[in-house]
């Protein structure tokens, strides 16, 4: 944050137009139109949070109860929740251990004649492998939406994510590439999808009073939409230094026999959201020590997900759900961890990260 949004915020202020009653007030709709320009789509739909927008895309879809979404355990819980509160069944798929992303032969083992949707996750700033996702989709006469609330600014062959899904879409989460405090959007080429998205977003009304549709109060504030056109301004920038952050930290940790790091699959173009590293053959224990001890030495490394969702108490112990074989899903949870590559961070920074990583494994 800086000076930009700062000065967006106030402006906000000083007009007093904090938002609108239909979720399109003129900060909104300003943001709106860049974000699509952006990332190649027709139609970008501003909500209150990425939650919000999972949960709106998948009742614009008419996904609801009967209706199962193929969708990662690896993979933060709101995804799965988004199923839940729309009344499908979320029926979980294995992920690729190289990517952590989807792996196609474990969607085409749980699809099933119920099967509506397939939510692939662009996960740690990697975007997913959409083509083999959106074959599937098209073949079964299902939907995928895009959940790439980790990757603002990714590309898949050569397009922006955003533009190459049936519908996407994105968080700006405070810790996110792009931040509006709390935020999200939804993008699609459809323009049926559109018009629904923009009724569920205000309560299912046509027009004001006249409510066509189940809906919710998912608008985005004024104030959040002017930060989130300064933070778009900035994103290439921020993106670029995320960039030479992920590639400075390989440099350093290439030699390391013990890390696996990752790796951009060709004609992917990753985001760098965090930059997530595999220990080899180690349990769950190990992996907590070496982390905490970054921790011990400011190193704001993390866990992401410790605990795939179907092993969380309220998914474990309940009907919910349905699932394949998960064996990579969970190996990745006992061995993976993410280091910091945000824009903030300079050579120096980064060099001390990769070293005192370095020196906590040997």
């Amino acid at each position: 944050m800086g000076k930009e949004e700062i000065d967006s915020a106030v402006e906000v202020l000083r007009t007093g137009v904090l938002t609108d009653k239909s979720g399109m007030g003129p900060r909104v709709l300003e943001f709106e139109r860049s974000f699509a320009k952006y990332v190649g789509a027709k139609h970008a739909i501003a909500v209150v949070n990425g939650t919000a927008a999972l949960h709106a895309a998948l009742l614009a879809a008419e996904v609801g109860p009967g209706d199962e979404v193929i969708v990662p355990s690896f993979t933060f819980v709101g995804a799965v929740n988004a199923v839940v509160l729309a009344g499908a069944t979320p029926v979980f798929a294995d992920i690729d251990k190289d990517t952590f992303c989807l792996r196609t032969d474990s969607i085409e083992e749980v699809v099933t004649r119920k099967t509506k949707a397939i939510i692939p996750t662009d996960l740690f700033g990697l975007p997913s492998d959409l083509k083999a996702a959106s074959d599937i989709a098209k073949s079964k006469g299902m939907i995928v939406i895009e959940d790439a609330a980790q990757a603002h600014g990714a590309q898949y062959e050569g397009r922006r994510v955003g533009c190459v899904s049936d519908i996407t879409i994105f968080s700006f989460y405070a810790a996110k590439n792009l931040t509006t405090g709390e935020g999200g959007m939804i993008t699609t080429d459809d323009d049926e999808h559109a018009q629904a998205l923009r009724m569920i977003r205000s309560h299912g009304e046509q027009r004001p009073y006249w409510t066509v549709r189940l809906g919710h109060n998912y608008h985005m504030t004024e104030i959040a939409a002017a930060i989130g056109q300064a933070q778009l301004k900035k994103l290439p920038g921020f993106l670029e230094r995320r960039r030479k952050n992920a590639e400075l930290a390989t440099q350093k940790l290439e030699m390391t026999g013990k890390l696996i790091l990752p790796k951009e699959p060709e004609g992917r173009r990753h985001a760098w959201y965090v930059y997530t590293v595999r220990l080899r053959g180690v349990n769950a224990a190990k992996r907590n020590k070496i982390v905490d001890k970054l921790w011990n030495k400011n190193i704001e490394a993390a866990v992401y997900y410790s605990t795939p969702v179907h092993s969380t108490p309220y998914y474990r112990e309940s009907n919910l759900t349905r699932r394949g074989r998960l064996p990579e899903t969970e190996k990745a949870s006992r061995q993976v961890f993410s280091l910091p590559v945000h824009p903030r961070l300079g050579e120096e920074e980064m060099e001390y990260v990769a070293e005192t990583l370095r020196k906590t494994i040997a």
